[in-house]
């Protein structure tokens, strides 16, 4: 293991689903522009993992960055964040970098933390910028549309996690 989370908690107590599948630039882009809020839910449930009810110890292909309990020989392994990316999806590279190490990225919802979630790119169009450079650089580095690795690894872990959509 490389990387652990615990559950994730608003300060109402309610489950922040910080788990999730490697992104697809429909996960990144279009979700947060995508009018027709049912298709959103719809893809949510998966990409966020929520059909697992977020009650299992489970392994997942990326972390949020709120909470990382990293393995320091996984760090030395791989190395630390990259640099190209200043904020969001700095934890996603990292988590994707540590599976390709041969690590593996493990949600733990017997600890539970409190993590005041702000959704800054959602009010600021200067973070919403800095959050389209990360993902731009991002699918620039591990593949747009055509991505065999990520399709490899999301499907593994829905396999694992016994999702039947």
């Amino acid at each position: 293991v490389g990387n652990v989370m615990p559950r994730v908690l608003y300060p109402n107590g309610e489950v922040q689903y910080l788990c999730k599948l490697l992104p697809t630039p429909y996960d990144w882009i279009g979700r947060r522009f995508n009018p027709f809020k049912n298709m959103v839910k719809k893809r949510n449930e998966l990409f966020e993992l929520k059909f697992t009810g977020y009650d299992q110890i489970m392994e997942v292909p990326y972390l949020s960055g709120c909470f990382m309990f990293l393995r320091v020989d996984a760090l030395k392994k791989i190395g630390l964040f990259d640099d190209g990316i200043f904020m969001y999806g700095e934890e996603t590279d990292l988590c994707r970098r540590l599976i390709d190490g041969g690590y593996k990225a493990v949600f733990y919802p017997k600890v539970n933390i409190f993590h005041h979630f702000e959704k800054g790119s959602h009010k600021s169009w200067r973070l919403t910028k800095i959050g389209m450079q990360s993902a731009i650089y991002y699918f620039n580095k591990w593949g747009w549309f055509i991505d065999k690795r990520r399709r490899e690894i999301n499907k593994d872990i829905l396999h694992k996690l016994g999702y039947k959509g």
